[in-house]
């Protein structure tokens, strides 16, 4: 009985740590007043913050803080705001890589349909075929009895290739 077995092969680049650069010409800030709770001081006072990244379009909006500080609230917001951005643009860039790097691995890959082959070992008959240049070559020097696995694995190898 014999076996058939499809291998395919994708060479990627090495996966780089994303780097988020904000310039502060690439945001906009916004103050403020609150609403909902917290009486009439959240209505009377800049306390808010709207932080946009014009680039993407990403909006972050705050308005957890209230004192009676007059750059108490407003700051600690803005510098939630920005975290927060911060953290959403890091995700952004992180699934636009992910991204980039699926579809270099597509190309390369394919469907793996059989249809694609680019060379066929075939053992029992001891033959080697390039199917993109239609080259068969014979006598590839497979031993007729292997016993291990491992023995495959270093003829595998050592077998010619076809540029």
């Amino acid at each position: 009985r014999i076996h058939t077995s499809t291998a395919s092969v994708a060479i990627l680049p090495e996966v780089n740590e994303v780097d988020v650069d904000i310039r502060n010409d690439e945001i906009k800030i916004d103050t403020y007043r609150a609403g909902g709770a917290d009486g009439q001081h959240v209505n009377t006072t800049c306390s808010a913050v709207r932080v946009t990244h014009v680039p993407t379009g990403i909006v972050v909006a705050i308005q957890d803080e209230r004192s009676r500080h007059k750059e108490g609230p407003s700051a600690r917001n803005k510098a939630k705001a920005l975290s927060i951005l911060y953290a959403r643009l890091y995700e952004l860039e992180r699934s636009r890589a992910a991204a980039s790097r699926s579809e270099l691995q597509q190309d390369q890959i394919g469907s793996s349909d059989r249809s694609e082959s680019i060379r066929t070992y075939n053992f029992p008959q001891d033959r080697v075929t390039d199917h993109r240049v239609g080259v068969t070559q014979h006598s590839i020097g497979v031993p007729q009895s292997c016993s291990s696995l491992t023995t495959h694995k270093v003829h595998f190898f050592s077998l010619p290739m076809f540029s």
